[in-house]
């Protein structure tokens, strides 16, 4: 068995902005798995919030041994993006094996297209109004807030999509009393889901807190172990491969989170369409899909993921799984 680590960057469609900075470009790591003239193959985005870089995250990949069972794979290397696209190549490596997909090699019903989200990125409420207006067929915008001023931002996103369904990710960029005094104006405008409204590790003061509308864990959430932390403050929680370290654990945390009473978002960092194949299994039926890296990138893999108006399209075999 060989495992190859490849950098790869995409060049964004227009700069992308959130709480906590801007980006021009995609950086991520590909992951490819040989073995007996077959290869599989995974995608991860290391991400400095969680503490990670292209160079730590090559260099846990690089420390593993020459054999490697996804089963054994959960002892060598914690939650994070190198289990990730390491979980991920695996699966695709065992499918091109068997000549079965990975839906039926996890047991799982074949899945069908998925209505995503689509991102609008953080900027002036006269920008943010007029990517909204650009995008206002769609019928499920995310609008990228996080400062104590988006009271604006939040009313031009609707006067620019007024049919559109919105939800709101604030990537831990509001304290208490902002969400507090944001929260009566939510239902008003239509807003369906709050993302991460508070840092984790702060969040203990939406205990308690009016929820008008339902609160999304992102940050707080990563893994079945977070579950116990989010109890009383959150009603749903975001799955994405990059935090749950591949989709092994990602399924076991869904079954984890709706067995606990929470719905389910599977969403993503930007990148490429072999890092949303994996998780458009996550995102079969779950409240909220999404996974619309590629189509905020300029460039994509060979064979890209299918976006119309039913939503995303799980991969064919020829790009994963």
């Amino acid at each position: 068995m060989q495992i190859d680590v490849t950098r790869d960057v995409f060049k964004l469609a227009q700069v992308f902005t959130i709480s906590r900075g801007s980006r021009t470009e995609a950086k991520v790591l590909t992951v490819r798995i040989t073995e007996g003239g077959v290869t599989g193959w995974g995608e991860c985005v290391p991400y400095a919030r969680y503490g990670e870089t292209l160079e730590s995250v090559t260099e846990e990949i690089s420390g593993l041994p020459d054999r490697i069972t996804r089963a054994a794979l959960y002892d060598l290397l914690p939650a994070g993006a190198a289990r990730n696209a390491v979980d991920c190549a695996l699966w695709d490596l065992e499918a091109k094996q068997t000549g079965k997909r990975v839906w039926q090699l996890a047991g799982l019903p074949q899945p069908g297209p998925e209505i995503s989200a689509y991102t609008l990125s953080l900027d002036s409420p006269e920008k943010m109004q007029v990517q909204a207006a650009q995008n206002a067929h769609r019928p499920l915008l995310k609008i990228k807030l996080g400062t104590p001023d988006d009271m604006p931002r939040l009313e031009a996103v609707r006067q620019g999509a007024p049919d559109a369904t919105i939800i709101i990710d604030a990537n831990e960029g509001w304290t208490a009393e902002v969400y507090a005094d944001l929260a009566p104006h939510l239902l008003r405008l239509g807003v369906a889901l709050v993302e991460q409204p508070l840092p984790a590790g702060k969040d203990a003061a939406l205990i308690g807190m009016e929820r008008p509308v339902p609160v999304c864990a992102d940050e707080s959430c990563h893994d079945r172990a977070s579950l116990a932390g989010l109890k009383g403050k959150y009603d749903v929680v975001n799955i994405k491969l990059d935090k749950t370290g591949g989709l092994t654990e990602a399924l076991r945390l869904r079954e984890a989170a709706l067995a606990e009473g929470y719905r389910v978002m599977v969403g993503c960092m930007v990148g490429s369409s072999l890092a949303m194949a994996p998780a458009t299994l996550v995102a079969q039926g779950v409240m909220v899909t999404d996974l619309d890296g590629p189509l905020l990138l300029a460039e994509d893999r060979d064979v890209p993921l299918t976006f119309d108006e039913d939503g995303v399209h799980p991969p064919s075999a020829a790009l994963w799984g």
